[in-house]
């Protein structure tokens, strides 16, 4: 790829780091469409104001009304939606944030840079100065995530980033950052993924890669091996990988790559043993050692590599993948799964059809999804968004808790209606076998119905959501047809494994021993599919719902699959008590899920042992002052591990799992209940705590949002099964 000499870099002092005028960004929303966008002209100003919503991720001051001191759990509940619902946006769902990893941005600028993809300046601003503020004070490095310490992978990457963006290598915080990845062993420790990303660059040699080749997706889907048998985030990252890997793409020389080749290491670039590289990953990255398993195969694929031009099928292999990448442009609107193959589908794209081609300007037009401008600065989300997850949950706690009849919220119940009418996908991808897809036709994805991909506890909140929406209101219009409603149905039914539970895209395709060859180094149990007992449990909560309001559609199949998932649930269930929660943190958003799914069968703290333990389990986690915190750390060692604060979403987790189970003791719910009422400021609002949400067990990710949905859910609860007393 010839070199980009579009770099930045009249921005060197630390001076000069300033943000942009953050009253001339608007977030505009278009079916679910969440788009940053910066305003140069005053007149453009005037015809587009602010909303309350930019005001508050941008973490601009706004009027918000003193409300009455709550004294019930349901005037705290009232309280929070009235300060939640100023945030919905104009199209009905709830915007918001989905940062956290800090591997996401640097994929994205590097693929601009190779690719020549004009990087705008108020991206430049606005991403060196979230870096900045995001650096740890401490060393000056980053991490896998947010909160997680200092990493090669966090720290070569975002370093590299900042250098493409026009920070000097002298800047102070360059120099800072640069010791600490230094003392780790330099560029050299990358896991492979960062690894990849810095040989893309041109300051790491493809030599020191172990092979990711493209043939592999010549091989017959029989094998228990093949890639379409992956997990479906793992294939859609290798697959654009195996392509770059197999051209040995990478950015021409030119002085900046030059002096970041001497900035990233403690020995000369052109000492470096490349071969023995390989295998070298940092003891504070790694996570997941490699089997000898994997490093067999990885020998064996090495010596097929530096022969494959005798066997000739590389140009059939990147054929085949390039094919592949195309039905996933295509398929998604060019939004594709997630960042990471996003920023890797732009490379592919632009290596086979060129900049000028109409595939690349598609690509590159839906960068901007992917972004999010908040008071730090410019991130890069975990997917294009949360929306219709978090605005699920909101209707569902909006409703429990009876704040939707009142007249007041009409109005914000009928917008989310509108969305999830819109969101829900109507249609399964074309060559939807060929391209390994699941049926989509009727499922609710995690973000927009443009991302498309089935997700199956998305479907099911979603399917109990418009159920609420149509049946438990009196206002509401009939917009989702009991036919749709079936299909949806129809997606969960298809999707339930041999263990009972269900997964989260799609059925489980592969073996358990393929996380023997687990390439990632820094992820856990990426290779193939798992079922998830919150998975299950919003599966099995859905078709519930569905059968006790449509009880004439495939009522045995349905009383069947929940059968099966209630036994999953128990069989999930740990000797403490508790469950391990793989999308959020951790033991306490699991326990929510799995003792909702167990009194669905009637099972409660008096008569299912299972209820009883995992009761007992929570409670013994309560803390003095009432509340439930609980670290990041539980995901990565698989056992509850302590915040060093009570935290207000896994206090609402706990609590609500407490009352799904009917636990006898109220006292311990009224005060976790009372630690959310002492947390909640005078205008309804909650403050941001610890991060929410992980996935792969290593990499947490943020849900801003749960802080207002999940407190109102359990106040609202609250109120309710005690007759709402007076707390305070």
């Amino acid at each position: 790829m010839p070199p980009n000499t579009d770099v930045f870099v009249d921005v060197q002092s630390p001076e000069k780091f300033q943000s942009t005028d953050p009253l001339r960004w608007r977030l505009k929303v278009e079916h679910g469409r969440q788009t940053w966008h910066y305003l140069e002209h005053d007149d453009e100003l005037k015809k587009w104001p602010q909303s309350i919503c930019d005001k508050y991720w941008l973490g601009i001051p706004f009027p918000t009304k003193q409300l009455n001191t709550p004294k019930t759990a349901l005037e705290a509940a009232r309280n929070g939606f009235e300060f939640f619902k100023l945030l919905q946006t104009e199209d009905g769902h709830w915007a918001g944030e989905y940062g956290g990893p800090m591997f996401l941005l640097p994929g994205l600028i590097i693929a601009m840079y190779v690719t020549h993809t004009p990087i705008p300046k108020t991206w430049r601003v606005e991403i060196i100065r979230y870096l900045f503020n995001r650096a740890h004070k401490d060393d000056g490095g980053w991490g896998i995530h947010i909160e997680g310490p200092s990493t090669v992978f966090g720290t070569a990457l975002n370093y590299v980033t900042l250098r493409i963006l026009g920070v000097d290598a002298d800047h102070p915080a360059m120099v800072k950052s640069r010791a600490t990845l230094h003392k780790l062993g330099g560029a050299i420790g990358s896991p492979s993924w960062g690894k990849f990303w810095l040989a893309v660059l041109n300051v790491y040699d493809w030599e020191g890669m172990n092979p990711i080749i493209p043939e592999l997706w010549l091989l017959p889907y029989s094998l228990p091996f093949h890639p379409g048998r992956f997990w479906c985030h793992t294939r859609m990252v290798y697959l654009p990988m195996s392509y770059i890997y197999g051209k040995r793409a990478s950015a021409d020389l030119c002085p900046l790559i030059k002096q970041l080749r001497q900035e990233l290491y403690v020995q000369p670039y052109e000492s470096i043993n490349w071969a023995n590289a390989r295998n070298n990953v940092c003891e504070v990255d790694l996570y997941v050692p490699h089997t000898g398993l994997l490093d067999f195969l990885n020998g064996i694929i090495g010596l097929y590599e530096k022969f494959q031009n005798l066997v000739d099928l590389r140009k059939y292999a990147l054929n085949e993948v390039y094919k592949q990448v195309k039905y996933e442009d295509e398929n998604t609107f060019y939004l594709d799964l997630g960042p990471v193959n996003k920023a890797m589908n732009l490379i592919v794209v632009y290596l086979e059809e060129g900049p000028n081609s109409e595939a690349f300007r598609f690509s590159r037009s839906k960068l901007i999804d992917f972004m999010w401008m908040g008071a730090e600065g410019m991130m890069m989300n975990g997917t294009n968004g949360s929306q219709l997850w978090d605005t699920v949950f909101t209707v569902q706690a909006v409703i429990e808790s009876g704040l939707a009849s009142e007249p007041s919220n009409h109005e914000s119940m009928l917008r989310a209606l509108e969305f999830l009418d819109d969101c829900q996908i109507k249609r399964n991808v074309p060559n939807m076998e060929t391209c390994y897809r699941h049926a989509s036709k009727g499922a609710w994805p995690f973000s927009t119905r443009d991302q498309g991909y089935t997700v199956s506890d998305c479907t099911a909140e979603g399917l109990k959501a418009v159920i609420f929406l149509q049946n438990k209101l009196k206002y509401t219009p009939k917009l989702v047809s009991e036919e749709r409603l079936r299909q949806a149905v129809d997606v969960l039914l298809s999707m339930q494994n041999s263990d009972g539970g269900f997964a989260s895209y799609e059925l489980i395709r592969g073996p358990r021993l393929l996380e023997l060859i687990n390439p990632g180094e820094v992820f856990g149990n990426i290779m193939i599919e798992y079922s998830y007992p919150e998975c299950t449990t919003a599966v099995l909560t859905g078709l519930c719902t569905f059968r006790k309001y449509y009880p004439d559609y495939r009522s045995d199949e349905i009383s069947e699959v929940c059968n099966k998932a209630a036994k999953y649930i128990h069989d999930s269930q740990q000797e403490d008590g508790g469950w391990y929660g793989c999308w959020a943190i951790c033991y306490t958003y699991a326990a929510l899920f799995a003792l909702e799914s167990l009194a669905n069968f009637g099972e409660h703290y008096v008569n299912s042992t299972s209820s009883r333990k995992g009761c007992d389990f929570l409670i013994s986690k309560q803390r003095e002052d009432g509340g439930w915190g609980e670290s990041y750390k539980s995901c990565e060692k698989g056992e509850y591990v302590q915040h060093a604060e009570s935290q207000v979403v896994n206090t609402s987790w706990a609590v609500l799992a407490l009352m799904s189970a009917q636990y006898p003791d109220e006292k311990a719910i009224r005060k976790g209940i009372k630690f959310i009422m002492s947390r909640q400021l005078p205008h309804g609002e909650w403050k941001q705590e610890g991060i929410e949400g992980v996935f792969n067990k290593n990499c947490m990710i943020s849900y801003p949002n749960y802080k207002h949905i999940f407190t109102v859910w359990a106040l609202g609860r609250y109120a309710k099964i005690y007759k709402d007393p007076v707390l305070f």
